[in-house]
């Protein structure tokens, strides 16, 4: 089961949400159902607006589903992954710090989700 902890200057407090492992929703999706205010436009990984930071709350390394072309190229072009951090997710299997809500679907692992409460406004 994953444990999820969202985080934002829009809520009153932290909300801390369950994910069923081997459960296929986003990250996106777990916030729409939880009423978690996190912005979106797309849905889709092409416009940014679901920019997240992600931080793992466990000892072990951060897993994820690999990046999907859309997203890749949307964190590219926002200036949100570095060139390291894309050779790590595309050779090593290492996830970067910033994600797309509406792509990441999240595994096995308790994590932080934080996110500006900007649409494309990440952490930097």
């Amino acid at each position: 089961m994953a444990t999820i902890c969202f985080s934002s200057p829009l809520m009153e407090k932290d909300i801390t949400v369950y994910a069923i492992a081997g459960d296929t929703h986003s990250v996106l999706k777990l916030a729409k159902k939880n009423k978690i205010p996190l912005p979106f436009e797309c849905e889709d990984g092409e416009c940014g607006s679901c920019v997240i930071k992600v931080t793992s709350l466990d000892d072990k390394p951060r897993m994820a589903h690999a990046l999907s072309e859309k997203e890749r190229r949307t964190l590219v072009a926002e200036g949100l992954i570095t060139k390291q951090e894309l050779k790590d997710a595309e050779v090593n299997d290492l996830p970067p710090t910033y994600r797309l809500a509406c792509q990441f679907i999240p595994r096995d692992e308790n994590i932080l989700v934080q996110f500006s409460g900007e649409p494309g406004v990440g952490f930097k």
